[in-house]
């Protein structure tokens, strides 16, 4: 299914779920090129609900056709589909505007389509919106795969993607413009991908009412915008540089905010941009850098630098040292950067400057373009540090956003390069390739990049720095835990703890984290994420958020609180998005796997799963990919399918080849015991049982010890199961967490009813259903009240209260729509599919016995005022 599709089939969905509240009237609208006709020809084929009528100017009736619809509204649902309503006269614009505002109190849905890049015609101004919106990163390569019958290589589908920024018919302009060898990724694509041809091909006629005389306006905007990379430009300056007058109007396809002016379509300021000749760029450049007050500032100095048309070495050393300035964005300054390198006629100083700019445009959220630029300055003859620079550059993104493999080569060239002249970065490399090892799950590379190897002292230097003893303690920690010497492993780790936490440094602080969810100090490791947390926003280091939030998100599992797991790792998913970052991303799909499995949310569970996946087997993420695997079966074992669970958890825990990754295999290892205990097969789960004896004994995990126990209780002969289970309960006490608690109650209340115990049974059934409430672990919640009707108890309060029936995501999905919401908005916040929303909401009216929204906000609003659970 293709991105076009899918969001078609997500916003006809919410115009079923809305048509009985407010007739289903929508304005579709959107930029050039995103498929206004093509949606309205799908969703009549989606529209299931009754009969559908299309009206098409000119000579339409569309007025008297809902009209004739309203006359027979109440008996079946109608949909009118009304293609360019811009083009209609006034007079029947007016009629129709008319007639759809008579629409919303009837069973009639009505979709009006009018272009994005002109302001909506008064008559019609009153309706609601809907504007489609750019494709997401994953829609648009789920196209570019469909259009090119998959054969697309993976690195020019990315920049393919990159270039078309969601738009679809540019998506599909630029890979119907690349041939066969430039698609399978055996020849160089053209440069720039999206020329301007192509985007005035895609715009067509948006540009097309615009009088002759003020074309230069738009070109000076565009420019303007070039250089910031922001979605509007200084309004004073942009019709200064024209000389246009302040009160002379605007083009309409600009619009004026305060003191910001910006195209309504940005792909059109694009084709103007592009379309335009090369002299009239730089003479609109030229008059930008004319205007601005500050001469010598990066603004005026990047638009000198788009007038010049050959190497400008001072001009380039002046891009420099304006990039160099204070509290500068990162956007701009890589701009700044990468003007200065391409400006740079030295080999050695353009590489520094290409690695440089390929930093910053990793800060701002653009590792394609930083790879892009790294492959520049791998092009380039170069000194050894500064190749070794770049390409521990080149490591560092490839480690958030590619092939692991590749990226603990390019960390691995880059500590050989940098050994000689700069010992800490060698050390910085040499944990990359350690970290990109253990996320491969390859333990022997991992050992072998961590042994120490003897470095000649460097003239001059003094005492290790601060940091190069953080390193230096980190890799001895690291290598120990692997050789599972915790003994060893826990005073550098506490070492890197205790050096993170006395500062404000990001990178420093995630160290911190890493060490102390290494050591088993999940208290310490939440401090030290949060603090890395606020640390990179303090700093304005966004490229690291996603990462604390990924070990925030982890410990929080860790301790057993996993909807404050969820609420991070939902905020670490945007963030990583929105950074481009997909391995870290892939992290926090399998968190939310693993939190939605407590919670029994299967759906979700199986879209985290399969996001979390899908990327990990493209990149190698073998920890992700096996955090993945075990929320899956964990969700099989609260739904009552044991086998099931210990068919998937027993190639990732037992030994031999396919054991899953070195550093969570251990944690799965009382799930698969418990699934393998229960489905009849104890013999399977005697072996790795006493490997866990080994990983409790290491004192890494707080939760072991107790789970331990319960493994031993589940696989002992009768007289010695009631003993350990007892101590398996006492050993909880010492650790927070309400969900591992409850499974050794509900566990060992099972135990004790098959053997007639009913009362120490009913004692025991209560505490875990309790446990398994607060938590909101639905699934082990029904387990626990079938096991207590069984006994012959009633289980109390589970089911009280008509919103209490609700899961906590049906509930979070119940508050967002309350307040208004659509589907998409829903799924944006919870970062999941509008397809996931739909599921669920459906499934919240069928179990409150509702019909619309209306009915659904009046009883949320209902139950907040009278104080019941939501």
């Amino acid at each position: 299914m293709t991105g076009q599709t899918t969001l078609r089939q997500r916003v006809i969905s919410e115009l079923l779920d809305t048509l009985c509240a407010d007739g289903g009237v929508r304005v579709v609208t959107g930029d050039p090129g995103c498929g206004r006709t093509t949606f309205l020809e799908h969703a009549a084929r989606l529209f299931r609900a009754g009969p559908v009528r299309h009206v098409r100017p000119p000579g339409g009736r569309a007025g008297e056709v809902l009209s004739d619809a309203l006359a027979t509204a109440g008996t079946v649902p109608l949909l009118v589909c009304v293609d360019d309503a811009h083009l209609w006269d006034a007079a029947s614009r007016a009629a129709l505007g008319q007639a759809a505002a008579r629409a919303r109190s009837a069973r009639v849905g009505l979709l009006l389509t009018v272009p994005g890049h002109r302001p909506v015609d008064p008559e019609l101004a009153a309706l609601p919106v809907l504007r489609l919106g750019p494709l997401t990163a994953g829609d648009a390569a789920r196209l570019v795969d469909d259009a090119t019958d998959g054969v697309v290589h993976p690195a020019v589908r990315e920049d393919v993607v990159s270039a078309a920024e969601g738009n679809p018919a540019l998506l599909l302009a630029l890979v119907h413009r690349l041939s066969p060898a430039q698609l399978a990724g055996r020849r160089a694509l053209p440069r720039p991908l999206a020329d301007g041809e192509v985007l005035a091909a895609v715009a067509r006629g948006g540009l097309a009412g615009v009088p002759p005389e003020r074309a230069g306006l738009l070109l000076t905007a565009a420019a303007a915008l070039r250089a910031t990379g922001e979605p509007d430009a200084d309004a004073d300056l942009v019709l200064r540089a024209d000389g246009t007058g302040a009160t002379e109007p605007l083009p309409e396809v600009l619009v004026r905010a305060g003191d910001r002016i910006r195209f309504r379509s940005p792909l059109l300021g694009r084709a103007v941009y592009a379309g335009a000749p090369a002299e009239r760029r730089r003479a609109a450049h030229r008059a930008l850098a004319g205007a601005l007050p500050d001469p010598d500032g990066v603004l005026a100095l990047l638009h000198r630098s788009w007038a010049v048309t050959r190497d400008a070495p001072a001009l380039a050393d002046a891009l420099a040292r304006a990039a160099a300035a204070p509290a500068l964005p990162p956007v701009l300054r890589h701009r700044a950067l990468t003007r200065a390198a391409a400006l740079t006629p030295d080999d050695a100083a353009r590489v520094h400057r290409c690695t440089a700019a390929a930093g910053q445009a990793v800060l701002a959220g653009h590792p394609s373009e930083a790879l892009r630029l790294l492959d520049t300055a791998r092009s380039r003859p170069a000194p050894p540090s500064a190749r070794g620079g770049a390409e521990l550059l080149r490591g560092t993104v490839l480690l958030a956003d590619g092939p692991v493999d590749d990226a603990r080569e390019s960390f691995l060239l880059a500590a050989a390069l940098l050994a000689a002249t700069d010992p800490e970065a060698a050390a910085t490399a040499t944990l990359g390739a350690a970290d990109a090892a253990w996320s491969a799950g390859d333990p022997v590379t991992c050992l072998d990049v961590l042994t120490p190897v003897p470095v000649a002292p460097v003239p001059g230097a003094g005492a290790a720095p601060s940091h190069e003893a953080v390193l230096g303690d980190h890799r001895d920690g690291m290598r120990a835990v692997l050789l599972g010497r915790f003994d060893r492993a826990a005073e550098p780790l506490r070492r890197v703890v205790g050096r993170g936490l006395s500062g404000d440094e990001p990178e420093r602080l995630l160290r911190s984290a890493s060490a102390a969810l290494m050591l088993g100090d999940v208290t310490t490791a939440r401090r030290a994420g949060a603090r890395a947390l606020a640390a990179a926003r303090t700093h304005g280091r966004t490229a690291l958020e996603p990462r604390a939030l990924e070990y925030l998100a982890y410990a929080e599992l860790r301790a057993g609180h996993h909807q404050l797991a969820r609420t991070h790792a939902e905020e670490g998913l945007r963030t990583a998005a929105r950074t481009g970052q997909r391995n870290t991303a892939a992290h926090h799909h399998a968190a939310l796997a693993l939190a939605a499995s407590i919670e029994g949310e299967k759906e979700v569970v199986a879209e985290h799963v399969t996001a979390a996946l899908r990327t990990a087997r493209r990149h190698g993420l073998a920890q992700a990919a096996a955090l993945a695997q075990w929320a899956a079966a964990r969700a099989d074992l609260g739904a009552g399918r044991p086998r099931e669970a210990a068919d998937r958890l027993g190639p990732l825990v037992r030994p031999g080849a396919r054991r899953g990754h070195f550093a969570v295999w251990m944690l799965a290892v009382p799930c698969f015991v418990e699934a393998a205990a229960v489905a009849g097969r104890p013999e399977h789960a005697r072996a790795v049982v006493e490997d866990f004896a080994l990983w409790a004994a290491c004192g890494a995990d707080p939760q072991a010890p107790a789970q331990l126990l319960r493994c031993r209780a589940l696989l002992a002969a009768p007289e010695a199961a009631d003993a350990l289970y007892r101590r398996a309960l006492e050993r909880h006490e010492d650790t927070a967490g309400d969900f591992e608690r409850a499974r050794t109650e509900l566990l060992y209340g099972k135990w004790l009813r098959r053997r007639r115990r009913l009362r120490e049974a009913r004692a025991r059934l209560g505490e875990a259903l309790m446990g398994f409430e607060r938590c909101g672990a639905h699934p082990w919640v029904r387990q626990t009240a079938a096991e207590l009707r069984a006994g012959g108890a009633a289980p109390a309060g589970g089911e009280a209260g008509t919103l209490s029936r609700l899961t906590p995501q049906q509930l979070r999905i119940a508050r967002c729509v309350a307040e208004g919401a659509t589907n998409r908005e829903v799924a944006l916040s919870l970062s999941v599919s509008t397809r996931t929303v739909d599921y669920h909401l459906r499934n919240v009216f069928a179990t409150l016995g509702l019909r619309s929204r209306v009915e659904l906000v009046r009883l949320v609003e209902h139950a907040e005022k009278t104080g019941a659970r939501l």
